[in-house]
């Protein structure tokens, strides 16, 4: 493994003032304090520009885009909101895995099977401490979901032990894939945090597995598999642990479901017969004869230093108290694994919109001079797993009982106007009450998700914050659209996800509607400035499973 210096560490810790940008870079648009459709666009044509190179974190392009975000916050009068510093520093490190130095291969009784790599699996190593990490013949066991939900009497790793081995999951929550599922089974068709990928790894490593492999299927995973091959065939970085990592499954992957079912077979296994039987209560995790993993994972290791880029509008009564909006800045970066000519992965939607959007509200509210102070918040690392908003949780900037609240805005679709508003995990707090009041005002309504089974909630920078309890809501723009409907809406989504998203053509378009974004954001204004004028303190739902945390927090309050 070789160990690498990153040259933005010096420039991520030190600034204090902001420097200009080169002009290789985009220049600042001319803007108006309104929000406005030609403002929006103009921002996301800047932060979306391939002069950034995608917007890979550490990267020397990629943090002068965050460069050129603290320079817009500045340019329209927002406050450093780290003591002088519109800058965090996030220590990181990524983790390259050197693809044609290292193998992946299923030792079976008719013979070895080594998917080819990208195509049909992907692997990495999070753990940076020794040069190389490598798993001899361990011994393949199938678990099912990998789950262990006490709540709903639920543990496919009872009866087994896996201390030394490696489990084959399921993708999304038992049950999930049901014609009609059962509410009270989990969460019905909504996935739950247990069926995130993140989740699998996490608990494969407190069962003491050494590999941990998902199997890929596009309907659980809400997703192709050119999205799991473009966010897991590159580098992958990680938040710098002090343990480097130790305590994670040594080597985590990807297969593709074609690569499980030969898989399965040759242990005398059925795929269809087993997921079945993982839906089922009283599955138990099944041996999976003769199969073996070995892997070896050469790597090269970046020790970088990136970071969030905070910006504020001090309450002139209130100015401790904080309400959020977060959105994240990075992307890939440059990939040059993809299919093609272009290898820039500009994420001009995800998340130029999002960081447009906060940048938008930002100059509307620095003219507004609320009673509390509001922080206009873009985090680094998103796409790595939530990583920046994970360290601005683990080490806020402000007491988490002076956070009233918050709105995460990711990947707001460029569309016409609509009748509604979606908003992914409905059910959880009050700030929705408040969205929901707000958006009658405006003749429209708020929609539950329409498509709860993948699980978007915890897939975006609020859900850090929510688990140390502050109330975050993540709208997703309008689904009912006026100009189609519902079907039009469904038509927008799958479209970018099919085609776009996590790939190279999400970029800029000069000819996009923002019609609808532009009503969200003026909803999104109007909602946290009656919140910052106000002495209201939201909190999540008494069933909500982020409640209690929300309420030991508040206690000394």
């Amino acid at each position: 493994m070789r160990l690498v210096s990153n040259h933005t560490l010096a420039l991520a810790i030190s600034l204090l003032a902001v420097p200009a940008l080169a002009a290789a870079y985009p220049p600042h648009p001319k803007t108006t304090p309104a929000i406005t459709a030609a403002d929006l666009s103009a921002r996301d044509k800047a932060v979306a520009d391939d002069a950034f190179q995608g917007r890979g974190p550490g990267t020397k392009d990629g943090e002068m885009a965050s460069l050129w975000i603290a320079n817009e916050m500045k340019r329209i009068g927002l406050k450093p909101g780290n003591h002088g510093s519109y800058f965090q520093p996030v220590p990181a490190v990524t983790i390259k895995l050197d693809a044609p130095a290292s193998s992946l291969t299923f030792d079976t009784a008719k013979g070895a099977l080594a998917p080819k790599f990208a195509d049909e699996a992907v692997y990495w190593t999070p753990q940076f401490a020794t040069d190389e990490v490598k798993v001899d013949k361990s011994q393949l066991v199938f678990v099912g979901y990998g789950v262990i939900a006490p709540e709903y009497n639920w543990n496919d790793y009872a009866g087994v032990d896996v201390k030394g081995k490696t489990v084959v999951i399921l993708i999304n929550d038992p049950g999930n894939e049901a014609a009609t599922p059962d509410p009270k089974f989990f969460k019905g068709k909504a996935m739950t945090y247990y069926g995130r990928w993140t989740y699998k790894y996490e608990e494969a490593a407190r069962q003491g597995a050494v590999g941990a492999i998902i199997v890929h299927e596009t309907i659980p995973a809400a997703y192709g598999w050119q999205v799991v091959r473009n966010s897991n065939a590159g580098p992958k970085s990680w938040l710098a642990a002090d343990d480097q990592n130790k305590s994670m499954v040594p080597i985590q992957g990807w297969i593709s479901l074609d690569t499980a079912r030969d898989l399965f077979k040759r242990a005398g296994l059925d795929y269809d017969q087993q997921k079945t039987a993982a839906n089922k209560p009283g599955f138990k995790a099944v041996e999976m004869k003769g199969e073996a993993l070995t892997a070896d994972a050469h790597s090269t290791v970046t020790h970088m230093m990136t970071r969030n880029i905070i910006g504020v509008v001090k309450g002139t009564k209130h100015p401790d108290d904080y309400v959020l909006f977060t959105a994240h800045w990075d992307h890939f970066g440059i990939k040059d694994d993809v299919p093609g000519a272009d290898k820039i992965m500009n994420g001009a939607v995800d998340n130029g919109m999002g960081t447009s959007s906060i940048l938008e509200l930002a100059e509307a509210f620095a003219r507004a001079k609320p009673e509390r102070s509001i922080a206009f918040i873009s985090v680094t690392l998103e796409e790595q797993g939530l990583l920046g908003s994970e360290y601005f949780a683990e080490h806020p900037l402000w007491p988490l009982n002076h956070m009233i609240g918050g709105i995460n805005i990711d990947a707001d679709l460029p569309e016409g106007k609509a009748h509604d508003m979606v908003l992914v995990g409905t059910g959880n707090s009050e700030m929705e009450d408040i969205l929901a009041e707000e958006l009658k005002t405006h003749d429209r309504t708020l929609t539950p998700d329409p498509e709860p089974e993948k699980g978007a909630f915890y897939r975006s920078d609020h859900f850090p914050l929510a688990k140390v309890g502050v109330p975050m809501i993540s709208p997703g723009g309008g689904y009912d659209l006026i100009d189609g409907g519902k079907e039009a809406g469904q038509a927008l989504r799958d479209d970018y996800r099919k085609n776009r998203y996590h790939q190279p053509n999400d970029e800029w378009g000069a000819s996009w509607d923002l019609s609808g974004p532009v009503d969200d954001l003026q909803v999104f204004y109007a909602v946290v400035l009656k919140l910052a004028n106000s002495n209201t303190w939201p909190n999540w739902y008494k069933d909500s499973e982020f409640r209690a945390t929300r309420d030991k927090t508040m206690g000394g309050k």
